[in-house]
């Protein structure tokens, strides 16, 4: 069996890290963007997360193989919001139901321990219930449904918040 590795990203990941974004543009309501991005304009996103800090992204590999990531960034841009971060994960498909999303999460809240975050706050697209199976695990709690405030694929999606205190 291959062995797996947990890291910081680097630049060098940013053609894959867009790569397996950009299946999910395509394929899922997972992420309400709905044109693929190209590495360029993914450049600005990558480069607003440290090694320290408050806003990180953790990538799995294998193999040389980016396998998935979990990152935190600015939940919103006002002042008083930056204790709080947005966390999101995204796995390859076929990475996917082998523990990979806890062992990102845990490194990533690993990350988060000493940097001042009080609360992060993550976005579920329903139906998704591996993702807030994961969410759960992890201690965050419901805290309300946008209904239908999204749309793609010619319909209507709901999205759940969750929101879990670190500090």
């Amino acid at each position: 069996m291959a062995s797996e590795a947990m890291r910081p990203a680097r630049g060098g990941d940013l053609p894959a890290l867009t790569e397996l974004y950009n299946h999910y543009v395509r394929e899922t309501p997972i992420t309400f963007d709905l044109a693929p991005f190209t590495v360029a304009e993914r450049r600005a996103w990558f480069e607003s997360f440290g090694e320290t800090g408050r806003h990180r992204l953790w990538i799995s590999e294998v193999e040389g193989r980016v396998t998935g990531y979990a990152s935190s960034r600015a939940f919103r841009p006002k002042a008083a919001y930056d204790t709080t971060v947005e966390t999101t994960i995204y796995l390859d498909p076929s990475a996917a139901g082998a523990g990979l999303g806890r062992r990102l999460y845990t490194k990533l809240f690993e990350s988060l321990a000493d940097e001042g975050v009080h609360l992060a706050v993550g976005g579920v697209t329903l139906p998704n219930p591996a993702s807030i199976a994961l969410h759960r695990r992890f201690g965050f709690e419901p805290v309300g449904t946008f209904r239908q405030v999204g749309y793609k694929f010619g319909q209507y999606w709901d999205v759940q918040w969750f929101q879990k205190e670190l500090a």
